[in-house]
């Protein structure tokens, strides 16, 4: 028959336990080893306290390497029946039992030993070391991520969620990356490995949350600084980044070296620096172009890839009128309009575009009202040989619906918008 632990046995197993845990922990967290051992003198003083309603006279000995934690209680011999407070005094008879050559008036210093203290006490101690050294590890983490804001950093895909997904880095520390944060694109699963930039790390309580994203611009700033050496080494300067996530982005660069494009040295040999770039971010559209303070010429260069006739620009009110020849409409406001906005995003100019006037009595092909008409609508009155403004005005209303499966709205409509194309 197995016999049971005694009270002792049960409490030195618990101290076996305690010593354990910080050693664990000092082996799997990056916390300091000054850090360590105050917090684990700060928790057998209180347990001191408790139990002696003092620590003055208590000297604790931490060694993290070895694994062990040493207390040693410091007493002054006094005469026998002298003793006024046992915690700091000791009588003469019971000092000679520890050293015959113990004289009164001298201090003597005795291990405690953990059976000196309640079981539950020592399972305190226990849980109260973990809970500090846990609250450390988390202050550790959230300073570390903290110093990485703006930077790039990878983990594993760990768990996928609708709204966010959770990613463990290499320590495995829980990295969130929320859907708003994510490449329309993106299609993630378990297992996968991620790159993005750490956005923000806020605490939760006492919890850090380390936010990341791959659709802020200064992802896409640090990915031109992983790629781009000239970039990094500091002679060329990215002056202005805006981005519509997965569609197209636009990276005004300048070189403070005449001899350095800074757009030849972005884009690279045959497009082999920013290749990599596109790759990352689900073939998004990039637009390098050199920065000027000329207003003109920035605007004119934020538009590419259309080319512009004339601007009129208006400084107080930060506004521009472009006007361009009718096939190049289209290019300036590009799918969706992205390119349009981010040309204004990147100048800081609200900007219209217009047909050149020498142009608007010519034929418009009706691609050009993309922007305007939907497609399946152009696409019907293509379908009956009308491929121009023009070509769709010379029918009438009731022509125009005969052909067409159309309804009569949508065709007064249509002609008011091409209407005004002529007026």
């Amino acid at each position: 028959m197995t016999k049971a632990p005694s009270a002792a046995e049960q409490k030195e197993a618990t101290h076996l336990n305690i010593i354990e845990s910080f050693s664990e922990f000092k082996e799997m967290k990056s916390i300091d080893k000054a850090t360590l051992m105050n917090v684990i003198e700060d928790v057998f003083k209180a347990m001191l306290r408790k139990r002696y309603e003092t620590d003055e006279n208590f000297d604790i000995i931490v060694n993290p390497d070895k694994g062990d934690v040493e207390i040693y209680r410091n007493r002054t011999i006094v005469e026998d029946g002298a003793v006024e407070n046992p915690n700091t005094q000791i009588a003469y008879s019971d000092a000679i039992k520890i050293e015959p050559d113990f004289e009164v008036g001298e201090d003597v210093s005795e291990p405690v030993t953990f059976n000196e203290f309640s079981r539950r006490s020592i399972l305190a101690v226990r849980q109260n070391l973990s809970s500090r050294i846990s609250q450390l590890e988390k202050e550790s983490l959230f300073k570390k991520y903290k110093e990485k804001e703006g930077d790039v950093v990878s983990g594993e895909v760990y768990q996928i969620w609708k709204k966010e997904i959770l990613i463990m880095d290499d320590e495995g520390n829980e990295l969130i990356m929320p859907r708003t944060e994510q490449i329309p694109s993106d299609f993630f699963k378990k297992g996968d490995t991620i790159r993005a930039v750490v956005l923000k790390v806020d605490m939760n309580g006492t919890t850090p949350i380390i936010t990341l994203s791959r659709t802020s611009p200064s992802f896409l700033e640090r990915l031109f600084e992983m790629e781009v050496p000239e970039i990094f080494d500091g002679l060329i300067t990215i002056k202005k980044i805006v981005r519509e996530p997965g569609e197209r982005a636009k990276v005004a660069v300048e070189s403070y070296d005449d001899r350095i494009d800074p757009v030849g040295a972005c884009v690279g040999v045959k497009g082999s620096r920013i290749h990599g770039i596109v790759r990352e971010l689900k073939n998004e559209n990039i637009d390098v172009i050199n920065y000027t303070t000329n207003s003109t010429l920035l605007i004119t260069r934020a538009l590419n890839p259309a080319k512009i006739s004339s601007i009129k620009i208006d400084e107080e009110k930060k506004h521009a009128d472009v006007f361009l020849k009718p096939d190049q409409v289209s290019l300036a406001i590009g799918k969706g309009g992205h390119n349009i906005r981010l040309a204004a995003r990147l100048t800081g100019y609200e900007i219209d575009v217009y047909r050149d006037a020498e142009n608007y009595t010519e034929d418009v092909p009706l691609e050009e009202f993309g922007d305007e008409i939907e497609g399946w609508i152009l696409d019907e009155l293509k379908s009956i040989g009308c491929d121009t403004a023009k070509s769709v005005l010379e029918l009438s209303a009731e022509e125009l619906v005969k052909r067409t499966d159309l309804e009569e709205e949508t065709i007064k409509e249509v002609r008011s918008i091409l209407q005004k194309e002529f007026e």
